[in-house]
């Protein structure tokens, strides 16, 4: 059995809807295993995604020249983008918001999920690079930070 996005999207409904607490599936080498609040998938092909993820890496070489002291936070997964946890909230950061580890930037939102986007570094938010409520696509940039 392959596990698409319709398909693990279905699952995830159901599991919501029946207030399923844990989930653990294996078919034909593929092995799915949720537990409310994370989802964690595994096959040879396919990589877990925890709810709550720290994601900040530097820009890889042949991009722009690279600052050792600005961290690109990119979108550890396809998914939509916002800026704050309601539409009538502030957002959790803005450009020159000093930011912490653990500290919340963002949410993505993933097959009805809410992701919440941490960041690893101290530091200044330089430039908040997607839009709020626009589609994200895996390593796609979110944030730069300016680390302190």
């Amino acid at each position: 059995m392959s596990w698409d996005a319709d398909k693990l999207r279905s699952l995830f409904d159901l599991l919501i809807e029946k207030d399923i607490a844990e989930f653990e599936h294996e078919d034909e080498g593929a092995r799915v295993r949720v537990v409310r609040g994370k989802i964690a998938v595994a096959t040879p092909s396919v990589v877990a995604a925890p709810q709550t993820v720290a994601h900040a890496h530097a820009a890889p070489a042949g991009s722009a020249p690279i600052d050792s002291d600005v961290v690109e936070v990119t979108s550890p997964f396809v998914g939509t983008f916002y800026r704050s946890p309601s539409p009538d909230a502030p957002s959790f950061v803005d450009v020159g918001s000093m930011v912490r580890p653990g500290q919340t930037l963002c949410i993505i939102e993933a097959m009805k999920l809410m992701n919440e986007i941490e960041s690893d570094v101290s530091g200044t938010i330089i430039e908040v690079c997607a839009q709020n409520g626009k589609a994200v696509e895996f390593g796609q940039k979110l944030f730069r930070i300016k680390k302190a």
